[in-house]
């Protein structure tokens, strides 16, 4: 494709038009004419033949002297030469080649999401593999991967609530802040939920988006922060933001590190479904319980797919024809075979 750019600085005589490079990387309005091209020889091998069949031949004695092969012979095949080139420089410019620049704008109204995680002591428990935290942290990488221009927010919580990232597109970065969650960003253990919510509220209320969403995943009950979560919730949603809920964990005895013998240490686990469900509901979203990894991919999935801005583009097409350059050396050569089908070179001994 560079080459054929290339060619553009040159004059229609350059006989880099001829070159495979550019006739193999053109575009043909009428690619079938090209085929026509084949028919030419097929014609000459008739007319020859059809010369043989009918045309008078007159006995003539010569000496064997008389009949030597001269070079000057091959003369008399110019001119059909010049005749096959123009008709197949005909047939190319018929057939249109051209040069088709396309450019294609992408764009779309654009979705705020704010993703909120549970970093709280209780997330190393390990009914999901290796840990909750870490599975986690998976989900959310993976949903930023599969975003386009929407701005993407990140939160999380224990005993505060933090926020990591602000709403940005700047996906690479976002990557980066969720590889480094750990447990120890916030000293204070706990779950503040209703804390966690305001914080992404407040990140999120000033935006112009049209669509505005906070996903919240935390394996806990709210046991933290100075804003209940039901109030919270009612405070997004005053704000036209949707909230979609995530309670990750197993009910019952779980497994949590390791005991004095290297054995698998099992700890009761227990989770506030009710207020997770209330939250969801006033934020009108949905609320999700998860027990392993591959269900929760799957949560996060459906959630990307509800939540999927509309992308809408424009198209910009030009187009540039070429057919001229060729139509040009077809009458160059129609020409030379007019000029000389009256010379001497059409009327050389055939036999």
């Amino acid at each position: 494709m560079t080459e054929v750019n290339n060619a553009l600085d040159h004059e229609w005589w350059s006989l880099q038009w001829f070159t495979p490079s550019i006739l193999n990387n053109f575009t043909w309005e009428f690619s079938w004419v090209l085929f026509l091209i084949f028919l030419i020889p097929l014609l000459f091998i008739l007319k020859w033949l059809l010369n043989i069949k009918l045309k008078q031949r007159l006995p003539i004695a010569l000496t064997k002297r008389e009949l030597q092969w001269s070079a000057i012979t091959l003369l008399r095949f110019i001119p059909p030469l010049f005749f096959a080139l123009a008709m197949a420089l005909l047939l190319i410019a018929l057939a249109r080649p051209q040069k088709t620049n396309e450019r294609v704008e992408q764009w779309t109204e654009g979705i705020d999401i704010t993703m909120v995680v549970d970093i709280s002591g209780s997330m190393q428990i390990e009914d999901f593999k290796p840990n909750r935290l870490v599975a986690a942290k998976k989900v959310c990488s993976d949903f930023v991967k599969g975003r386009f221009q929407d701005r993407i927010g990140l939160v999380i919580f224990s005993g505060e609530a933090y926020s990591l990232a602000p709403l940005t597109t700047d996906y690479k970065l976002l990557e980066e802040y969720i590889e480094e969650i750990d447990f120890k960003m916030i000293a204070n253990d706990g779950t503040a939920i209703g804390s966690a919510l305001a914080v992404a509220t407040n990140r999120m209320r000033d935006g112009d988006a049209k669509s505005k969403v906070i996903i919240l995943l935390s394996d806990g009950e709210n046991t933290a922060g100075n804003i209940d979560p039901i109030t919270a919730a009612k405070l997004a949603a005053a704000y036209g933001i949707k909230i979609y809920t995530i309670a990750i964990g197993k009910e019952g005895r779980v497994p949590w590190g390791k005991d004095f013998f290297g054995r698998p240490r099992m700890v009761d686990n227990t989770l506030d479904e009710t207020t997770l469900r209330e939250i969801a509901d006033i934020g009108s979203g949905q609320f999700y319980r998860v027990s392993n990894n591959k269900a929760l991919e799957n949560v996060f999935d459906e959630i990307d797919q509800f939540e999927k801005a509309k992308i809408m583009e424009t198209r910009f097409k030009d187009t540039q024809d070429f057919y001229d350059v060729y139509l040009k050396w077809g009458i160059i050569f129609l020409l030379c075979f007019i000029g000389l089908k009256s010379s001497f070179m059409n009327n050389v001994l055939e036999d």
